[in-house]
C-alpha cells in the first residue's frame, strides 16, 4: 500500500531524471569548450590547444547521425531519437565549426600581435586552401569556408554510402562502432600536443575537468540504459584518456619540461 502510494511521485521523478539526462546529454557537450574559447579569443592564440579535437568530433558525430538512421530507421525522426542522439551532434558541429573559425583568426591575427621590434619583418602564414588537396596541410587551412567544405564532402560521401548499406546490419553496426571509437579518440590530439609542446600551456583545464566529468556521466548513462555495448566500452576509453590529460597537467605543472616556443611563425599551423 504505501509502495502504491509513493507511485506517483516516483514515476514522475523517474521521467524527470531521463529528461535531465537526456538534456545533459545534449547541451553537456557544448558547455566544456566555453573556456577554451575564451582563451584563445582573450589571447588570440590558438597554439596550445589541437583542432584534430574538432575534427574527431566532427566525423564522430556525423557517424554517429547516420548510425542511428541505420539503427531505428521506424522511428529516426521521432522525439526521443532526435533529443538524445540527432541533437546533440548536430550542437557538436555548430560548436566546433565556431572553434575552428576562432582558431583561423587567432593564427592570422597573432603573429601581426607578437613582433619583437618595429623593424621585424613580418611575415604572414602562407594561404592554405581546402582544394589544394595538399595533406602536409590538412586541417591546417587559412579560411573558415574550407573546413565548411571539407566537413561537407565528409558528410555527402559517407550519407551516399550509408544509403547503399543501410539494409546491412553488419555495415551499420559497424558504423556505430567507428562513431563511438572515433568519439573516445577525441583526446588524443590534445594528449599528443601537449607531449610535443611539454607543456599544457594554452590548453583550458577547466575544459579537460570538464570533459572527464561529462565522459563519466554518459558512460553510466550508457550502461544503465543498456546501449549498444559498444557505446559504454568507448566510453570508458574516452574517461581514461582524460584521466591522463589531467595527469599531463599536474606532471607539467609540478615537473616543468623545457615548453616548446610560443612565439608565432609561419609554420606553426603545421603543429597538431
Amino acid at each position: 500500500m504505501e509502495a502504491g502510494g509513493l507511485e506517483w511521485l516516483l514515476v514522475p521523478m523517474q521521467q524527470l531524471v531521463s529528461w535531465g539526462a537526456a538534456g545533459a546529454m545534449v547541451f553537456g557537450g557544448v558547455v566544456p569548450y566555453i573556456p577554451q574559447y575564451r582563451d584563445i579569443r582573450r589571447t588570440q592564440n590558438a597554439e596550445g590547444f589541437s583542432t584534430y579535437v574538432c575534427l574527431v568530433l566532427l566525423v564522430a558525430n556525423i557517424l554517429r547521425i547516420l548510425f542511428w538512421a541505420g539503427e531505428d530507421k521506424s522511428c529516426m525522426f521521432g522525439l526521443h531519437i532526435f533529443w538524445t542522439s540527432l541533437l546533440p551532434p548536430i550542437l557538436v558541429q555548430i560548436r566546433h565549426k565556431l572553434m575552428n573559425w576562432l582558431v583561423c583568426s587567432a593564427d592570422l591575427v597573432f603573429p601581426l600581435r607578437s613582433a619583437d621590434s618595429k623593424d621585424e619583418e613580418i611575415k604572414a602564414p602562407p594561404k592554405r586552401s581546402y582544394l589544394d588537396f595538399d595533406l602536409n596541410y590538412f586541417w591546417h587551412w587559412s579560411k573558415f569556408t574550407d573546413y565548411v567544405q571539407c566537413v561537407l564532402t565528409f558528410t555527402g560521401v559517407t550519407g551516399y554510402i550509408t544509403y547503399l548499406w543501410l539494409d546491412s546490419s553488419l555495415f551499420v553496426e559497424t558504423l556505430g562502432f567507428l562513431a563511438v571509437f572515433t568519439e573516445a579518440m577525441l583526446g588524443v590530439p590534445q594528449l599528443y600536443r601537449n607531449y610535443q609542446n611539454r607543456s599544457t600551456e594554452g590548453m583550458s583545464v577547466k575544459m579537460v575537468l570538464m570533459w572527464t566529468s561529462g565522459d563519466t556521466f554518459k558512460t553510466v548513462y550508457f550502461i544503465l540504459n543498456q546501449a549498444p555495448f559498444q557505446f559504454s566500452i568507448c566510453g570508458l576509453l574516452q574517461v581514461f584518456v582524460d584521466i591522463a590529460i589531467l595527469l599531463q597537467v599536474y606532471l607539467y605543472s609540478y615537473y616543468p619540461q623545457k615548453p616548446a616556443s610560443h612565439t608565432a611563425h609561419p609554420a606553426s599551423t603545421k603543429a597538431l
